[in-house]
């Protein structure tokens, strides 16, 4: 539960991850200019879809349009790292937000309100401090700096670490990879551009394997949160 005694948002996130570990990431100033590519998407059978936001008087306005043409989609919004961001994507209803940074401020807003908001990390201190604000899941970025096996080398001197999606850089033929190596889940952005994009990920959705069960001590509070 948030403070506000809301109910957690972390658990359906992170169970739908596990049933499909793959989000895209979307980007345009408008976001109804994403319909094309938002309807390609859906055709495959992707679910999770970022779309980033700006600071345009009808990202909010446009957002909810998506929402209401694409129910089979669970729309949240990515490269949110300030208060009125945040602000933007709960008016827009969106069912996540992703930002590249660890901030204890949006941390609290976002638990406040009811939104699951998955802050970066890159560093074992991040993921440290991440965890003592009891963030059930953070986004590793820039992935693609770090290597597929980064995340899984914390483990030996930081115990259990929370879910983990792996975002930044990263290419079609990266997933997998990262998959097996220890993230729950991967993020794709500009590795789908160009040619050949959508039947890369049409071909990606059929050898993905379901994410396997986030660990955690049972009794932990990561453990209650996620049971």
């Amino acid at each position: 539960m948030s403070d506000s005694g809301l109910s957690d948002p972390f658990p359906p996130l992170i169970q739908a991850l596990h049933h499909q570990p793959l989000l895209v990431v979307l980007r345009a100033e408008q976001p109804l200019e994403l319909v094309p590519r938002l309807t390609a998407l859906a055709a495959l059978g992707l679910r999770h879809v970022e779309i980033a936001w700006q600071n345009h008087p009808r990202w909010v306005a446009q957002c909810l349009e998506l929402r209401h043409v694409f129910p089979q989609l669970r729309l949240g919004a990515a490269s949110v790292c300030s208060l009125p961001a945040l602000q933007m994507v709960q008016e827009a209803g969106l069912s996540f937000a992703m930002s590249p940074v660890l901030s204890p401020e949006l941390w609290c807003e976002a638990r406040r309100s009811g939104l699951a908001l998955v802050p970066g990390v890159y560093t074992p201190s991040e993921v440290q401090q991440a965890r003592a604000l009891g963030c059930p899941a953070v986004k590793l970025f820039p992935a693609s700096a770090l290597g597929p096996h980064y995340w899984r080398q914390l483990r030996a001197p930081l115990g259990d670490l929370p879910f983990c999606i792996a975002a930044g850089g990263l290419r079609p033929a990266d997933v997998l990879p990262w998959l097996d190596a220890g993230v729950e889940a991967v993020a794709l952005g500009g590795g789908l551009d160009g040619p050949g994009g959508v039947e890369c990920l049409r071909s990606l959705l059929g050898r993905l394997p379901p994410s396997p069960p986030a660990s955690a001590p049972p009794g932990s509070p990561l453990h209650q949160r996620l049971h």
